[in-house]
Protein backbone atom coordinates (compact mmCIF):
# COMPACT_ATOMS: atom_id res chain seq x y z
CA UNK A 1 0.00 0.00 0.00
CA UNK A 2 2.83 2.61 0.83
CA UNK A 3 4.67 1.82 -2.22
CA UNK A 4 1.30 2.17 -4.14
CA UNK A 5 0.66 5.50 -2.55
CA UNK A 6 4.68 6.68 -2.75
CA UNK A 7 3.45 6.71 -7.12
CA UNK A 8 0.51 9.08 -6.37
CA UNK A 9 1.90 11.51 -4.16
CA UNK A 10 1.04 15.11 -5.07
CA UNK A 11 4.99 16.63 -5.15
CA UNK A 12 5.56 14.56 -8.57
CA UNK A 13 5.29 16.33 -11.83
CA UNK A 14 2.13 15.74 -13.94
CA UNK A 15 1.46 16.91 -17.17
CA UNK A 16 -0.61 19.45 -18.00
CA UNK A 17 -3.21 16.81 -20.01
CA UNK A 18 -3.04 14.65 -16.25
CA UNK A 19 -4.38 17.45 -14.71
CA UNK A 20 -7.02 18.47 -17.22
CA UNK A 21 -8.55 14.78 -17.12
CA UNK A 22 -8.09 14.74 -13.44
CA UNK A 23 -9.93 18.36 -13.48
CA UNK A 24 -12.67 17.64 -15.92
CA UNK A 25 -14.34 14.51 -13.99
CA UNK A 26 -14.10 16.75 -10.77
CA UNK A 27 -16.09 19.78 -12.97
CA UNK A 28 -18.61 17.86 -14.15
CA UNK A 29 -20.09 17.56 -10.15
CA UNK A 30 -18.49 20.82 -8.68
CA UNK A 31 -21.22 23.68 -8.31
CA UNK A 32 -19.45 26.85 -10.43
CA UNK A 33 -21.91 29.23 -10.49
CA UNK A 34 -22.97 31.49 -13.73
CA UNK A 35 -24.10 34.91 -13.90
CA UNK A 36 -25.57 36.48 -16.97
CA UNK A 37 -24.05 40.22 -17.60
CA UNK A 38 -26.96 41.98 -19.79
CA UNK A 39 -26.97 45.14 -19.83
CA UNK A 40 -25.44 48.37 -22.55
CA UNK A 41 -21.85 48.69 -23.25
CA UNK A 42 -21.07 51.12 -19.92
CA UNK A 43 -23.66 50.22 -17.85
CA UNK A 44 -20.80 48.90 -15.28
CA UNK A 45 -20.75 45.52 -16.26
CA UNK A 46 -16.85 45.22 -15.86
CA UNK A 47 -16.86 47.00 -12.72
CA UNK A 48 -19.62 44.56 -11.49
CA UNK A 49 -17.30 41.90 -11.98
CA UNK A 50 -14.21 43.28 -10.18
CA UNK A 51 -16.29 43.76 -7.36
CA UNK A 52 -17.60 40.32 -7.11
CA UNK A 53 -14.08 38.87 -7.97
CA UNK A 54 -12.10 41.27 -6.24
CA UNK A 55 -9.60 40.66 -9.36
CA UNK A 56 -8.16 44.28 -10.65
CA UNK A 57 -9.20 45.38 -14.60
CA UNK A 58 -6.25 44.59 -16.03
CA UNK A 59 -6.39 40.96 -15.11
CA UNK A 60 -10.31 40.38 -16.31
CA UNK A 61 -8.66 42.72 -19.49
CA UNK A 62 -8.99 40.19 -22.32
CA UNK A 63 -10.33 37.00 -20.66
CA UNK A 64 -13.49 37.29 -21.69
CA UNK A 65 -13.61 34.11 -24.40
CA UNK A 66 -16.00 34.12 -26.79
CA UNK A 67 -19.32 31.75 -25.85
CA UNK A 68 -21.79 32.08 -28.55
CA UNK A 69 -22.22 35.09 -31.62
CA UNK A 70 -22.65 37.37 -29.35
CA UNK A 71 -22.17 36.56 -25.66
CA UNK A 72 -18.50 36.00 -24.22
CA UNK A 73 -17.49 33.72 -20.58
CA UNK A 74 -14.98 35.00 -18.26
CA UNK A 75 -13.85 32.43 -16.00
CA UNK A 76 -12.54 33.14 -12.68
CA UNK A 77 -9.79 32.72 -11.37
CA UNK A 78 -8.82 30.50 -14.24
CA UNK A 79 -10.41 28.30 -16.88
CA UNK A 80 -8.76 25.29 -16.14
CA UNK A 81 -9.99 25.93 -11.89
CA UNK A 82 -12.81 28.11 -12.28
CA UNK A 83 -14.50 29.54 -9.15
CA UNK A 84 -17.00 31.41 -10.77
CA UNK A 85 -17.93 32.21 -14.23
CA UNK A 86 -19.36 35.53 -16.07
CA UNK A 87 -21.37 35.48 -19.53
CA UNK A 88 -21.41 38.86 -20.61
CA UNK A 89 -23.65 40.02 -23.81
CA UNK A 90 -22.27 42.73 -26.01
CA UNK A 91 -23.32 45.30 -27.98
CA UNK A 92 -26.75 45.77 -26.73
CA UNK A 93 -28.21 49.17 -27.52
CA UNK A 94 -25.82 49.20 -30.47
CA UNK A 95 -27.62 46.94 -33.28
CA UNK A 96 -30.73 44.67 -33.39
CA UNK A 97 -29.93 42.04 -31.01
CA UNK A 98 -31.75 38.30 -31.15
CA UNK A 99 -31.87 36.62 -27.87
CA UNK A 100 -32.39 33.01 -29.19
CA UNK A 101 -29.29 31.59 -29.42
CA UNK A 102 -28.07 33.11 -26.24
CA UNK A 103 -32.04 31.56 -24.73
CA UNK A 104 -30.53 28.14 -26.28
CA UNK A 105 -27.27 27.70 -25.26
CA UNK A 106 -27.42 29.92 -22.02
CA UNK A 107 -30.48 28.79 -20.54
CA UNK A 108 -29.07 25.58 -18.66
CA UNK A 109 -25.76 26.66 -17.95
CA UNK A 110 -26.66 30.03 -15.68
CA UNK A 111 -28.07 30.09 -12.62
CA UNK A 112 -28.65 34.21 -12.39
CA UNK A 113 -29.25 37.16 -14.39
CA UNK A 114 -27.23 40.30 -13.51
CA UNK A 115 -28.95 43.15 -15.58
CA UNK A 116 -26.74 46.35 -15.39
CA UNK A 117 -28.59 50.25 -16.21
CA UNK A 118 -27.04 53.41 -15.38
CA UNK A 119 -29.75 54.78 -13.12
CA UNK A 120 -30.20 57.97 -15.33
CA UNK A 121 -30.13 55.89 -18.70
CA UNK A 122 -33.83 55.81 -19.85
CA UNK A 123 -33.63 55.03 -23.60
CA UNK A 124 -33.75 50.79 -22.85
CA UNK A 125 -36.29 49.42 -25.15
CA UNK A 126 -33.10 47.45 -26.70
CA UNK A 127 -32.66 46.02 -23.14
CA UNK A 128 -36.33 45.19 -22.03
CA UNK A 129 -37.68 43.75 -25.09
CA UNK A 130 -34.74 40.73 -25.11
CA UNK A 131 -35.01 40.18 -21.79
CA UNK A 132 -38.45 39.74 -22.06
CA UNK A 133 -37.68 36.93 -24.22
CA UNK A 134 -35.16 35.72 -22.22
CA UNK A 135 -37.41 35.78 -18.83
CA UNK A 136 -39.75 33.67 -20.63
CA UNK A 137 -37.66 31.26 -22.16
CA UNK A 138 -36.54 30.50 -18.49
CA UNK A 139 -38.93 32.32 -15.99
CA UNK A 140 -37.22 30.33 -12.65
CA UNK A 141 -34.25 31.78 -13.13
CA UNK A 142 -33.20 34.71 -10.82
CA UNK A 143 -33.07 38.05 -12.23
CA UNK A 144 -31.36 41.04 -10.64
CA UNK A 145 -31.50 44.73 -11.61
CA UNK A 146 -28.46 46.67 -10.92
CA UNK A 147 -28.69 50.70 -11.22
CA UNK A 148 -25.80 51.82 -11.37
CA UNK A 149 -23.77 55.30 -11.11
CA UNK A 150 -25.65 56.59 -8.99
CA UNK A 151 -23.55 59.64 -8.75
CA UNK A 152 -25.10 60.90 -11.50
CA UNK A 153 -28.25 62.00 -9.87
CA UNK A 154 -25.98 64.38 -7.50
CA UNK A 155 -23.12 65.40 -9.49
CA UNK A 156 -20.09 66.80 -6.90
CA UNK A 157 -21.23 64.95 -3.67
CA UNK A 158 -20.78 62.19 -1.73
CA UNK A 159 -23.07 59.42 -1.67
CA UNK A 160 -25.87 59.78 1.13
CA UNK A 161 -24.83 58.04 4.41
CA UNK A 162 -25.78 56.34 6.40
CA UNK A 163 -26.92 54.20 3.34
CA UNK A 164 -30.67 55.49 2.77
CA UNK A 165 -31.25 52.22 0.19
CA UNK A 166 -30.88 49.90 3.43
CA UNK A 167 -34.58 50.28 4.16
CA UNK A 168 -35.79 50.14 1.10
CA UNK A 169 -35.57 51.21 -2.73
CA UNK A 170 -37.22 54.70 -2.67
CA UNK A 171 -36.33 56.47 0.61
CA UNK A 172 -37.51 60.24 1.18
CA UNK A 173 -33.91 61.06 2.06
CA UNK A 174 -32.51 60.82 -1.61
CA UNK A 175 -32.31 63.37 -4.00
CA UNK A 176 -35.69 63.55 -5.70
CA UNK A 177 -33.83 63.33 -9.40
CA UNK A 178 -32.63 60.29 -8.61
CA UNK A 179 -35.60 59.01 -6.55
CA UNK A 180 -37.60 59.64 -9.74
CA UNK A 181 -35.49 57.52 -11.91
CA UNK A 182 -35.35 54.67 -9.89
CA UNK A 183 -39.02 54.69 -9.82
CA UNK A 184 -39.40 55.13 -13.68
CA UNK A 185 -36.63 51.92 -13.55
CA UNK A 186 -39.01 50.07 -11.63
CA UNK A 187 -41.96 50.86 -13.46
CA UNK A 188 -40.33 49.95 -16.70
CA UNK A 189 -38.85 46.73 -15.29
CA UNK A 190 -41.69 45.40 -13.55
CA UNK A 191 -42.43 41.71 -13.99
CA UNK A 192 -38.95 41.33 -15.46
CA UNK A 193 -36.42 41.19 -12.47
CA UNK A 194 -36.85 39.70 -9.11
CA UNK A 195 -34.93 42.61 -6.86
CA UNK A 196 -33.45 45.71 -7.86
CA UNK A 197 -30.29 46.82 -5.95
CA UNK A 198 -28.72 50.38 -6.67
CA UNK A 199 -24.89 50.46 -6.32
CA UNK A 200 -22.18 53.03 -7.09
CA UNK A 201 -19.06 51.23 -7.98
CA UNK A 202 -16.22 53.91 -8.86
CA UNK A 203 -12.43 53.56 -8.44
CA UNK A 204 -10.72 55.19 -5.64
CA UNK A 205 -9.25 58.30 -7.30
CA UNK A 206 -13.05 58.93 -8.56
CA UNK A 207 -12.81 60.56 -4.68
CA UNK A 208 -15.79 58.75 -3.13
CA UNK A 209 -15.54 58.48 0.52
CA UNK A 210 -17.06 54.92 -0.49
CA UNK A 211 -16.19 53.75 -3.75
CA UNK A 212 -17.76 50.37 -3.52
CA UNK A 213 -21.64 51.90 -2.71
CA UNK A 214 -24.35 49.53 -1.95
CA UNK A 215 -22.31 46.67 -2.83
CA UNK A 216 -23.36 44.89 0.91
CA UNK A 217 -26.62 45.27 -0.63
CA UNK A 218 -25.91 43.60 -4.13
CA UNK A 219 -24.31 40.98 -2.30
CA UNK A 220 -26.72 40.05 0.22
CA UNK A 221 -29.35 39.82 -2.61
CA UNK A 222 -27.23 36.91 -4.65
CA UNK A 223 -26.43 35.03 -1.21
CA UNK A 224 -30.77 35.01 -0.84
CA UNK A 225 -31.22 34.46 -5.05
CA UNK A 226 -28.51 32.22 -5.67
CA UNK A 227 -29.09 27.99 -5.15
CA UNK A 228 -27.91 26.95 -2.17
CA UNK A 229 -25.05 24.83 -3.47
CA UNK A 230 -23.60 27.77 -5.87
CA UNK A 231 -24.55 30.73 -2.52
CA UNK A 232 -22.23 28.98 -0.59
CA UNK A 233 -18.82 29.63 -2.89
CA UNK A 234 -19.27 33.35 -3.34
CA UNK A 235 -19.68 33.65 0.52
CA UNK A 236 -16.52 31.67 0.95
CA UNK A 237 -14.61 34.13 -1.75
CA UNK A 238 -15.85 37.12 -0.10
CA UNK A 239 -14.82 36.10 2.98
CA UNK A 240 -11.56 35.35 2.40
CA UNK A 241 -10.67 38.58 0.10
CA UNK A 242 -12.27 40.78 2.81
CA UNK A 243 -9.35 41.48 5.11
CA UNK A 244 -6.37 40.66 2.47
CA UNK A 245 -4.46 43.45 1.50
CA UNK A 246 -1.03 41.74 0.18
CA UNK A 247 -1.28 41.86 -3.33
CA UNK A 248 0.10 38.25 -4.25
CA UNK A 249 -2.03 36.61 -1.34
CA UNK A 250 -5.12 38.75 -2.81
CA UNK A 251 -4.34 37.33 -6.29
CA UNK A 252 -3.69 33.76 -4.74
CA UNK A 253 -7.06 33.15 -2.60
CA UNK A 254 -9.50 32.85 -5.87
CA UNK A 255 -7.26 29.77 -6.95
CA UNK A 256 -6.44 28.19 -3.21
CA UNK A 257 -10.30 28.54 -2.89
CA UNK A 258 -11.12 26.48 -6.25
CA UNK A 259 -8.48 23.78 -5.97
CA UNK A 260 -9.35 23.00 -2.27
CA UNK A 261 -13.29 23.06 -3.51
CA UNK A 262 -12.36 20.65 -6.15
CA UNK A 263 -10.29 18.59 -4.00
CA UNK A 264 -13.25 18.01 -1.71
CA UNK A 265 -15.45 17.34 -4.46
CA UNK A 266 -13.23 14.37 -5.80
CA UNK A 267 -12.66 13.47 -1.96
CA UNK A 268 -16.66 12.93 -1.80
CA UNK A 269 -16.40 9.93 -4.99
CA UNK A 270 -18.36 7.34 -3.73
CA UNK A 271 -16.11 4.93 -4.94
CA UNK A 272 -12.67 4.28 -2.30
CA UNK A 273 -9.34 5.26 -3.52
CA UNK A 274 -10.22 6.64 -6.88
CA UNK A 275 -10.40 9.98 -5.54
CA UNK A 276 -6.37 10.02 -4.34
CA UNK A 277 -4.97 10.27 -8.26
CA UNK A 278 -8.10 13.24 -8.76
CA UNK A 279 -6.42 15.01 -5.12
CA UNK A 280 -2.66 14.67 -5.70
CA UNK A 281 -3.26 16.32 -9.14
CA UNK A 282 -5.27 19.27 -8.03
CA UNK A 283 -2.47 19.67 -5.22
CA UNK A 284 0.75 19.94 -7.93
CA UNK A 285 -1.67 22.09 -10.04
CA UNK A 286 -1.97 24.68 -7.15
CA UNK A 287 1.75 24.72 -6.11
CA UNK A 288 2.47 25.70 -9.71
CA UNK A 289 -0.15 28.00 -10.14
CA UNK A 290 0.82 29.81 -6.58
CA UNK A 291 4.72 29.85 -7.75
CA UNK A 292 3.45 31.53 -11.10
CA UNK A 293 1.91 34.27 -8.84
CA UNK A 294 5.10 34.60 -6.49
CA UNK A 295 7.50 34.97 -9.69
CA UNK A 296 9.39 31.32 -8.52
CA UNK A 297 9.98 28.64 -11.05
CA UNK A 298 8.72 25.26 -10.01
CA UNK A 299 10.99 22.09 -10.10
CA UNK A 300 11.08 18.79 -9.16
CA UNK A 301 12.63 19.42 -5.71
CA UNK A 302 10.70 22.68 -4.95
CA UNK A 303 7.41 20.97 -5.32
CA UNK A 304 8.99 17.79 -3.26
CA UNK A 305 9.67 20.53 -0.29
CA UNK A 306 6.54 22.25 -0.42
CA UNK A 307 4.07 19.28 -1.09
CA UNK A 308 6.13 16.41 -0.08
CA UNK A 309 5.72 16.39 4.07
CA UNK A 310 2.22 17.74 3.83
CA UNK A 311 0.69 15.61 0.77
CA UNK A 312 2.45 12.52 1.47
CA UNK A 313 0.43 12.67 5.22
CA UNK A 314 -2.48 13.54 3.80
CA UNK A 315 -2.93 10.70 0.87
CA UNK A 316 -2.26 8.24 3.98
CA UNK A 317 -5.44 9.36 6.11
CA UNK A 318 -6.84 9.64 2.78
CA UNK A 319 -6.26 5.73 1.60
CA UNK A 320 -7.01 4.81 5.61
CA UNK A 321 -10.38 7.02 5.33
CA UNK A 322 -11.40 5.69 1.82
CA UNK A 323 -12.67 2.39 3.48
CA UNK A 324 -15.08 4.36 5.40
CA UNK A 325 -16.45 5.21 1.99
CA UNK A 326 -18.58 1.77 2.39
CA UNK A 327 -19.92 3.73 5.29
CA UNK A 328 -22.85 5.56 3.41
CA UNK A 329 -22.62 9.52 3.99
CA UNK A 330 -19.93 9.33 7.20
CA UNK A 331 -16.96 8.52 5.20
CA UNK A 332 -18.28 10.98 1.99
CA UNK A 333 -18.27 13.65 4.48
CA UNK A 334 -15.03 12.67 5.96
CA UNK A 335 -12.82 12.31 3.27
CA UNK A 336 -14.25 15.66 1.53
CA UNK A 337 -13.34 17.81 4.57
CA UNK A 338 -9.64 16.08 4.84
CA UNK A 339 -9.24 17.11 1.17
CA UNK A 340 -10.80 20.49 1.83
CA UNK A 341 -8.75 21.15 4.78
CA UNK A 342 -5.15 19.88 3.68
CA UNK A 343 -5.57 21.71 -0.09
CA UNK A 344 -6.50 25.32 1.75
CA UNK A 345 -3.79 24.96 4.22
CA UNK A 346 -1.07 23.29 1.74
CA UNK A 347 -2.18 26.56 -0.38
CA UNK A 348 -1.86 29.18 2.56
CA UNK A 349 1.52 27.87 3.30
CA UNK A 350 2.94 28.05 -0.34
CA UNK A 351 1.74 31.72 0.24
CA UNK A 352 4.05 32.22 2.97
CA UNK A 353 6.93 30.28 1.53
CA UNK A 354 7.12 31.92 -1.74
CA UNK A 355 6.82 35.36 0.26
CA UNK A 356 9.46 34.28 2.16
CA UNK A 357 11.61 33.09 -0.50
CA UNK A 358 10.92 36.54 -2.53
CA UNK A 359 12.35 38.21 0.35
CA UNK A 360 15.55 36.30 0.24
CA UNK A 361 14.56 34.01 3.12
CA UNK A 362 15.40 30.46 3.40
CA UNK A 363 12.80 28.73 5.18
CA UNK A 364 12.86 25.41 7.04
CA UNK A 365 10.52 22.52 6.39
CA UNK A 366 9.90 22.94 10.14
CA UNK A 367 8.93 26.50 9.54
CA UNK A 368 6.61 25.39 6.77
CA UNK A 369 4.95 22.17 8.05
CA UNK A 370 4.27 24.46 11.75
CA UNK A 371 2.51 27.36 9.11
CA UNK A 372 0.78 24.43 7.52
CA UNK A 373 -0.57 23.43 10.60
CA UNK A 374 -2.04 26.52 11.84
CA UNK A 375 -4.03 26.89 8.23
CA UNK A 376 -6.19 23.80 9.16
CA UNK A 377 -8.58 25.34 11.99
CA UNK A 378 -9.52 27.90 9.16
CA UNK A 379 -9.71 25.40 6.63
CA UNK A 380 -12.22 23.60 8.43
CA UNK A 381 -14.53 27.06 9.73
CA UNK A 382 -14.56 27.77 5.63
CA UNK A 383 -15.32 24.37 5.03
CA UNK A 384 -18.21 24.25 7.72
CA UNK A 385 -19.73 27.32 5.20
CA UNK A 386 -19.30 25.22 1.90
CA UNK A 387 -21.24 23.26 0.28
CA UNK A 388 -20.83 19.44 0.57
CA UNK A 389 -20.38 17.66 -2.75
Amino acid sequence: MWRWLQRLRPYREITDEEFRTQRDRVLQRAPVPAFWLFGKTGSGKTSLVKFLTGAERAEIGNGFQPQTARSEQYEFPAPDSPLLRFIDTRGLGESRYDPAEDIRKLAATTQLMLVTVRVLDHALSDVVAPLREIRAAVPQRPVVLVLTCLHEAYPGAQHPQPDPFAGGLLPDSIPADLRRSIAAQQERFDGLVDRIVPVDLTRPEEGFAEPNFGGDRLQAALLVLLPAAYRQTLLTLDESLRSLKELNERRAMPYIISHSTLAATAGAVPVPWVDIPAVAAIQSHLVCRLAAIYGQQVRARMVLKMAGPIGGRMLVRLAVRGALKFVPFVGLAANAALAYAYTYGLGKACCWYFGQVCQGNAPSEAELQRVWESQLLQAAQLWRKEPRP
